[in-house]
């Protein structure tokens, strides 16, 4: 059966269906109630009630738009071009790239009409788009036929770290034009990722901006943008993160979403105000992996598992950069198709998670920390995931008396340290309501304690 396109493309043509004599008009109202009963499209609605056929369908669409429809199961596709639409993107719009002439881009889509989702992927790609039209089943059985799985991701990352690259090859102090500007970001963001590094900063300096690259507590020094390029970087940073260039007298936080080879990459970027001019801080964040590929251990998993099904907290603990966010992001993708209302709260969101409720604070219109937990609770969460909560123990402790998990993240650099913090009165309730803990030593040592041992650890 096909689930081949969306309301966007028969919302436009299902009345040409009629005039083509292919169904009557209360055959039509009746599909689209159908469709809206059982949440799925009018076109999947027509053909299970075998009033279509697939290939009718199809057929119909291409003679109306003009646009070619492409058998997939018939087709090889060229897996180089793979690389300009990531995974997330082809399962969400429905889409997978074909191959590339010039700077055409030819895709197959379900919804060949969707204009959003083109454009979202022109920005991207980066080039233009040409697309066909196929079956949406064909499409998602493609994806996840081709497109290399979350394990590979890994893989991928592992292969940059053995790789060696200089962002100074891409500087040019004589080309002063928006591209060139955006390919010396992009080969600096690329150096950090291959040196594994997630945190970067540009401070201004008399040699111009200063590139520094920070690792736990360590600083190093990645040279200097030239002075004649400084405002031209800054401004490039400010509108590839949605931000005012105009503004730089009040800190502005956004978030830039860039690419890496084949891996689409997100970072928060905060610009701070200083007498020599902003400083901008970068930290950029790993997509979500299968959890089996961060926690070998069946048995460990098992218990962060049963865990998430019963009302308590999930605290991830460790050092600064040592991947916590990384982890929670994973935690999220994994459960995101189970039947829970699950919510956020977070300063920045880092990728969108499906069938998550992901709430992002903006300050610069009053909507912070204290307003979304004041409101979150008419919203009936059964799990949270509340980012940064450093004080707000007693509010954590409260969620959970309403039979709610909440996820959180805990700094401390080791256990010695998160013993010391967990030994103060006003995180006693806190503690006792723990019901799994995972530390992050490193990313090949993690550890995960159930509420029998952290009483043993934490005592």
């Amino acid at each position: 059966m096909m689930d081949s396109v969306n309301n966007k493309t028969l919302e436009k043509l299902k009345y040409d269906l009629v005039r083509d004599g292919l169904v009557e008009y209360e055959t039509v109202e009746k599909a689209e109630e159908l469709a809206n009963a059982q949440n799925i499209n009018i076109g999947q609605a027509l053909i299970n009630s075998n009033i279509l056929t697939e290939d009718t369908l199809l057929k119909f669409l291409e003679s109306k738009l003009h646009i070619p429809y492409v058998n997939l199961e018939d087709y090889t596709l060229d897996k180089n071009c793979l690389h300009y639409i990531n995974f997330a993107d082809a399962k969400r719009y429905k889409i997978i790239p074909l191959f590339k002439i010039e700077n055409v881009l030819t895709v197959a889509m379900a919804d060949p009409l969707d204009l959003f989702a083109i454009d979202k992927i022109m920005e991207k790609a980066e080039c233009s788009i040409d697309p066909v039209i196929s079956s949406e089943t064909t499409i998602l059985k493609k994806i996840d036929e081709f497109y290399k799985t979350e394990n590979t991701i890994g893989e991928i990352f592992t292969k940059m770290h053995e790789m060696t690259y200089d962002w100074h090859e891409e500087l040019h102090n004589d080309d002063l034009s928006e591209e060139h500007i955006q390919k010396i970001i992009r080969a600096i963001l690329k150096q950090a990722i291959i040196e594994d590094k997630h945190e970067v900063y540009f401070a201004h300096v008399e040699e111009g901006l200063e590139v520094t690259f920070k690792d736990k507590s360590s600083f190093y020094n990645k040279g200097y943008i030239p002075v004649i390029l400084t405002s031209l970087v800054i401004n490039k940073l400010k509108t590839l993160s949605n931000l005012d260039p105009a503004v730089s007298e009040i800190p502005q936080l956004g978030k830039l979403c860039f690419k890496v080879d084949e891996i689409t990459l997100f970072a928060s970027i905060s610009f701070f105000p200083t007498v020599m001019g902003e400083r901008i801080s970068l930290k950029i964040y790993k997509p979500p992996m299968e959890l089996k590929s961060i926690i070998k251990d069946e048995q460990k998993l098992n218990l962060l598992n049963n865990s998430l099904d019963s009302a308590g907290i999930v605290l991830v603990c460790g050092a600064p950069l040592c991947g916590k966010t990384h982890i929670i992001y994973s935690i999220l993708n994994e459960i995101s198709n189970s039947d829970k209302n699950i919510m956020t709260i977070e300063s920045i969101t880092k990728y969108n998670l499906p069938k998550i409720n992901q709430c992002e604070l903006n300050e610069s219109i009053g909507f912070n920390l204290d307003k979304a937990l004041r409101f979150i609770e008419f919203q009936s969460p059964q799990l949270l995931y509340i980012e940064g909560m450093m004080s707000k123990y007693d509010y954590i402790s409260s969620l959970v008396f309403s039979n709610k998990t909440v996820i959180t993240e805990f700094l401390a650099e080791n256990m010695s340290d998160l013993r010391e913090k967990m030994s103060y009165p006003e995180v006693e309730t806190f503690k006792s309501l723990i019901n799994c803990l995972i530390f992050i030593h490193s990313k090949d040592s993690i550890e995960i304690f159930d509420k029998s041992t952290i009483k043993k650890y934490l005592a």
